[in-house]
């Protein structure tokens, strides 16, 4: 435990610092000022602001020292990384904390997976604070390994880290007043995340009304714009797939930054090597007009505001010592890093057992799996938007041969389909999609979110049995498929999420998967992530699992084919 009466005989100037910081511009994340002054740490906190002493001193002259960056919602499996190589990725750039929903382990691997994802983390010096996931399923239309139950939230809460219930997806059944989902908002009913993509009006009101007070999911000023007037946090995203923040930053001009932060939600690992994390999202709003101090206050002060971290996202007395040097406030790439007062040292490789790595089991697949017998008329088919995870609900008459239904490149017409992969039911959903360009061959991956279920994006027929197979042959990852070979692949093993390898290992294999995907014609931005979201079922407009189409607005599983007037 940290000495307070140490502290305060450091604040008061009657004993040394551990370190000062010396000759910097301190920005007071309260009054988004900067302050020329020093900052004294003792036992990894600020102890106070002002002229001090100390053993160590840490020269920041011609530097703006700022708190470290704090992501407010994240998946960490969304990095591909196990946790020690997420954190020498970040840190580096600047981030100090994050808030993670382990729902993608929850879904693989149930409560198991999620203790021990936070006991992992807890061997690393990056600050990972976790919400409990409230929908293991997503909906009733998904199938992950085992439902979480109440009971197994209520579990969840107790661990030290765990601060709250993570996004309700369920948005249709929390307005609708469904007792299940009320009876998990009553678990973490002092703080919950929100999911409601495109609910405005009374929906909203209602949503809110059940003591959701925050959302990622805006994509429009407008949508941010009711969400701040109904009392909600708005937690600007920018994704691989989904990036927000262009639209939402108009709220920033509108109504000053309170109530606003910043978060990756899901973040591919060659994105974040190649752009950054959150500081390429600071390094954008200035760059698109939004004052420094403004954008950094969104990404230090304001998540920890939301989520009641209250030691952290400042240089103040009391503060844990999270301290960047920026060079300058246009690039954004600290040169120095500290954690609690200290640079970051090497961090340790962790060990994975092996009971986190069996988790792909499916039916033997083959082409007479993905025919579609058809003998004409129109169908649904899911119509990507780009840099969106929303989709369009689209109607098409697909070519049909032999009785069957056939991917139609020539009008990008491809199939899609999900295969149940953790309980060998042989359940597999079949469908069409429009926009990822492919001219030939497959892609395929265990990352389909919420379920993670095995998603295939297909031009033929064997080769989207082919990529499942191998799929399963290599315990889950992402695959591209021509002509029945193997072009690229990016094995995933830990819960067909997560790569055990470093940091290289796993961008050279996504970009290798990325570029074969090219070479078949698919020129869409982030396929594999874009992929995965088309299995969630509470993101509109039309979606697929295992168990069919779902019509989000609807909110119901739909047919193929459209149904007469």
């Amino acid at each position: 435990m940290p000495d307070l009466a140490r502290r305060l005989a450091v604040a008061r100037g009657d004993e040394l610092a551990d370190v000062v910081i010396q000759g910097g511009q301190v920005l007071s994340v309260f009054t988004r000022e900067w302050l020329e002054t020093d900052v004294a740490v003792c036992d990894g906190y600020v102890a106070g602001l002002g002229e001090y002493a100390g053993r160590e001193v840490v020269h920041a002259h011609g530097h703006y020292v700022v708190p470290g960056f704090v992501d407010a919602h994240m998946h960490l499996e969304s990095s591909k990384l196990l946790v020690d190589e997420f954190a020498r990725l970040v840190l580096p750039l600047g981030t100090t904390a994050v808030v993670a929903d382990p729902h993608e382990m929850a879904n693989v691997l149930g409560t198991d997976g999620v203790h021990w994802l936070a006991d992992l983390c807890s061997q690393v010096p990056l600050d990972v604070y976790f919400m409990a996931s409230s929908c293991v399923p997503a909906s009733s239309f998904e199938s992950p390994r085992r439902a979480l139950s109440p009971g197994d939230l209520e579990g969840l809460l107790r661990r030290k880290r765990v601060i709250g219930l993570a996004e309700m997806m369920n948005f249709p059944g929390v307005i609708a007043g469904d007792p299940h989902e009320l009876e998990k908002l009553a678990l973490g009913a002092s703080h919950v995340d929100g999911h409601a993509p495109g609910v405005l009006g009374k929906q909203l009101q209602a949503y809110a009304a059940a003591g959701i007070r925050s959302d990622h999911e805006c994509f429009t000023a407008e949508e941010g714009r009711e969400r701040l007037r109904a009392g909600m946090w708005v937690l600007i995203r920018e994704a691989s797939a989904a990036r927000n923040l262009a639209a939402l930053l108009p709220l920033v001009e509108e109504f000053g930054p309170h109530r606003l932060a910043f978060c990756t939600d899901d973040r591919e690992p060659e994105h974040i090597a190649e752009e950054g994390h959150v500081n390429s999202m600071v390094r954008e709003a200035v760059a698109r007009g939004a004052a420094p101090e403004d954008a950094l206050v969104m990404a230090t002060l304001n998540p920890c505001l939301w989520h009641g971290l209250t030691h952290l996202g400042a240089l103040a007395p009391g503060y844990q010592a999270d301290v960047l040097l920026l060079p300058d406030l246009e690039r954004f790439e600290p040169e120095v890093v500290l954690k609690a007062g200290k640079p970051v040292e090497e961090i340790p490789r962790v060990a994975v057992p092996e009971w986190v790595k069996s988790t792909v089991h499916i039916e033997p697949v083959a082409v007479n799996d993905f025919r579609i017998p058809w003998e004409g008329g129109a169908a649904r088919v899911i119509g990507l938007v780009e840099g969106q995870i929303v989709t369009d609900a689209l109607e098409d008459e697909p070519l049909a041969e032999n009785g069957f239904a056939v991917a139609d490149p020539g009008r990008d017409l491809l199939k899609i389909a999900v295969v149940e992969r953790h309980l060998s039911s042989g359940r597999i959903g079949l469908g069409f999609v429009r926009g990822f360009g492919l001219e030939q061959g497959a892609m395929a991956s265990t990352i389909a979110h919420d379920a993670h279920n095995i998603v295939v994006v297909g031009a033929d027929d064997g080769d989207m049995a082919r990529a499942v197979q191998r799929i399963s042959e290599i315990g889950g990852g992402i695959v591209v498929v021509e002509s029945r070979g193997v072009k690229a692949e990016l094995p995933l093993p830990v819960a067909g999420l997560l790569s055990d390898a470093p940091l290289a290992e796993v961008v050279e294999g996504s970009e290798a998967c990325v570029e074969a995907a090219r070479a078949l014609g698919c020129a869409y931005p982030s396929p594999f992530q874009t992929m995965a979201f088309l299995a969630l079922s509470v993101i509109p407009k039309l979606k697929i699992t295992d168990r069919g189409l779902v019509d989000v607005d609807r909110f119901e599983l739909v047919p193929l084919r459209v149904e007469a007037p």
